[in-house]
């Protein structure tokens, strides 16, 4: 692929993978001026963060093997035409309950844009060169996290919440017309590719057989979980515990984005000197230690606005190391079923994701505490897995040799 439009698909794929996160932190400092619109509580607009993180899970099981019975772009472009109405539903909601089916809409249009990216790198490179890829489509997805809330805040305080979504819709509406000009279709229609219930059942069933898919798909799964406990508890922390504004916000999360972006980048670079193995378990492993560190400091109060934003940078900043080489792993055993991997892959994310962010406001205590919790045990569970089925790795890898090698043994004779 010629430099010029390798460039050009890293940056739509980039930019595809972008939608969801943008459509879950553009809104986020919106809550008290959505609660006040619609009559409602904080408690109650957090729902639709819910509901899109519900709608994210089902759609991915879904659109995956959609993207290897019909191709590529086809499903792609229906998501991102089925989010652009969704979009503007979400705008026009007059009451908190249409707001939050309208972005489980939403959700089901803006997973493809998930699933996509992470099939067609693995269609278009070299497994040895998947890793490096993701880790540039993670320099464009973290721009999400830096822009998103600052555009959002500075959005909503001049033009009331419904705008953000109505810019998500015209975003949206840019980005199809790019797929459709400069995207390739990078793998074909397949119609061996059977939708039955029970065929797709059975393709997931074989991809979660594959010892290397549940290892690293499952840690990198649990891991970034704890960034959905961030997401969940933050609005609280920083804006209710420690009193800075929506716009002030919006700039301490682009701080703590900024570490993200510059660790995948940190990544590329290493990856010349160290494994995707090697750098995913220590990465997971300092994220541990870090975690610990703060959910001390939050028990024992003695962080200060500070001290806390330092401490969620050097934590979140380790999950540019965890995406990119546990999706790159995760991926590696697949061709044939590149689209289902990647979609299980993400919906494991998405499923861990709930489950954290909904754990933070079930311990809701008014302080820091439960979301420091619920990210260190995240991290811990993530490293538990890893260790766990590196070990179970090692001993099919010892077996499988053992094997090769009496079978060498009577071939001799």
């Amino acid at each position: 692929m010629q430099t010029n439009k390798r460039s050009i698909v890293i940056l739509i794929l980039g930019l595809l993978a972008a939608v969801c996160p943008f459509s879950i932190d553009m809104y986020l400092p919106g809550f008290p001026s959505i609660a006040r619109d619609l009559h409602t509580t904080v408690d109650q607009v957090a729902y639709s963060l819910s509901s899109f993180f519900i709608g994210v899970c089902i759609g991915q099981l879904v659109c995956g093997p959609l993207l290897d019975r019909f191709g590529r772009k086809t499903p792609l472009l229906i998501g991102l035409g089925l989010y652009i109405l969704a979009s503007i539903g979400c705008s026009l909601s007059p009451s908190v309950e249409a707001l939050i089916g309208f972005r489980f809409l939403q959700a089901l249009g803006a997973c493809v844009g998930m699933v996509a990216p992470n099939a067609m790198v693995r269609d278009l490179f070299p497994p040895e060169q998947n890793a490096k890829v993701l880790s540039l489509l993670v320099l464009i997805l973290g721009v999400s996290p830096i822009l998103a809330p600052t555009v959002g805040s500075y959005l909503i305080a001049t033009s009331g919440w419904s705008i953000v979504f109505t810019v998500l819709a015209v975003a949206a509406i840019l980005l199809s017309m790019a797929v459709m000009r400069w995207l390739p279709e990078s793998r074909g229609a397949d119609a061996g590719v059977s939708l039955k219930p029970t065929a797709i059942l059975h393709g997931y069933k074989q991809v979660v057989k594959e010892s290397q898919f549940a290892t690293y798909a499952g840690a990198g799964a649990l891991a970034s979980a704890s960034l959905f406990a961030y997401l969940a508890g933050s609005p609280f922390v920083f804006m209710k515990l420690y009193g800075v504004s929506e716009q002030q916000y919006g700039l301490i999360f682009a701080i703590i984005a900024a570490g993200l972006i510059g660790s995948s980048q940190l990544n590329n670079w290493l990856l010349r000197s160290y494994t995707s193995s090697q750098l995913l378990t220590a990465m997971i492993a300092t994220q541990f230690l870090i975690g610990l560190v703060l959910l001390m400091g939050t028990v024992s109060g003695f962080l200060g606005l500070y001290s806390l934003v330092g401490l969620l940078f050097l934590f979140l900043s380790c999950q540019g190391f965890t995406f990119p080489n546990s999706a790159a792993l995760a991926m590696a055993p697949f061709s044939q079923r590149a689209g289902s991997a990647s979609a299980l892959l993400g919906a494991l994310q998405m499923v861990c994701g709930s489950i954290a962010s909904a754990l933070v406001g079930l311990f809701f205590n008014g302080t820091a505490v439960p979301m420091a919790t619920i990210m260190l045990i995240c991290c811990m569970l993530g490293l538990a897995v890893l260790l766990v089925g590196h070990k179970r790795m090692n001993y099919q890898a010892k077996r499988e040799v053992a094997a090769q090698q009496s079978l060498e043994i009577l071939e001799k004779f």
